[in-house]
């Protein structure tokens, strides 16, 4: 099952750039415009490493999470398909998994029915939201998961765009207290705190580019697990989070990452 809808151009604001499509650019994607190119452009080289870094946690945990026998996942902040995505991951492992993805940015709806192709055992969803209206988020969802079952909730490098302000605790909690027992939260999130020295370019770059980011310490990450049940190894740097070999390179990372199960 994948979106039906119609994806005009006319809905895509190419005068602003959006995480998602900044995103894209970083990982050699081709599916940005020049306000996108020109943040990215601007940012530290660091950050296409950090991209890179972060979408191979995010294959090594779905395969993980996949291996469970986890067949149900809520993707939120999918960004722009770059293969091998989330449900090429999973139902590689496990055919009839269900993937619902959600993303606000109508570039990434546009591309939903030609890349989010499900396996036939299996079926993909795509939901326009903001993780900022998570309740919105659930009732579509609840139309295609079974929220009786285990779910895997996917946050990842999302959360660093919605500001202090946001409530991105409370989005969180909201979120993931409407998944059932045995369910999991998949998060990863930027941070600085490896590179100290990047702290005033990455945040004026995106800042002139009207773009809200609010990287987090440790610390501030912690909150997001907080009544979970983290598994090893725990909070971690994107390139240190593993769970069978070979181990990633041991490399710094502009991404805490973790896994934890809902109890």
């Amino acid at each position: 099952m994948t979106a039906q809808a119609q994806f005009p151009e006319s809905r895509i604001d190419t005068s602003r750039p959006h995480p998602a499509r900044v995103y894209d650019w970083l990982l050699g994607g081709k599916d940005n415009y020049p306000v996108d190119q020109e943040v990215a452009g601007k940012l530290p080289p660091e950050a296409r490493d950090n991209a890179r870094r972060n979408r191979a946690f995010m294959h090594r945990a779905a395969a993980w999470l996949a291996d469970q026998g986890i067949d149900q996942y809520l993707d939120i902040g999918t960004g722009i398909p770059t293969r091998p995505n989330l449900h090429q991951i999973v139902q590689g492992i496990v055919p009839s998994a269900r993937i619902a993805y959600v993303d606000n940015d109508p570039i990434v709806l546009r591309h939903a029915q030609a890349l989010l192709v499900s396996t036939p055992e299996g079926a993909t969803d795509y939901i326009e939201a903001d993780v900022r209206h998570p309740r919105a988020i659930l009732e579509h969802a609840r139309t295609f998961l079974d929220f009786s079952r285990p779910i895997a909730l996917s946050m990842n490098a999302l959360l660093h765009f919605v500001t202090d302000d946001e409530d991105p605790y409370g989005l969180t909690r909201t979120l993931v207290g409407a998944l059932p027992p045995g369910s999991f939260l998949m998060l990863s999130h930027g941070t600085t705190d490896e590179h100290p020295h990047l702290v005033k370019s990455v945040t004026t770059t995106y800042k002139k580019g009207e773009i809200p980011l609010r990287m987090r310490t440790f610390a501030e990450v912690e909150p997001f697990f907080d009544g979970l049940e983290l598994v090893e190894p725990g909070l971690v740097s994107a390139t240190k989070w593993y769970r069978s070999g070979p181990a990633p390179d041991a490399e710094l990372s502009g991404f805490y990452v973790g896994v934890a199960r809902v109890p």
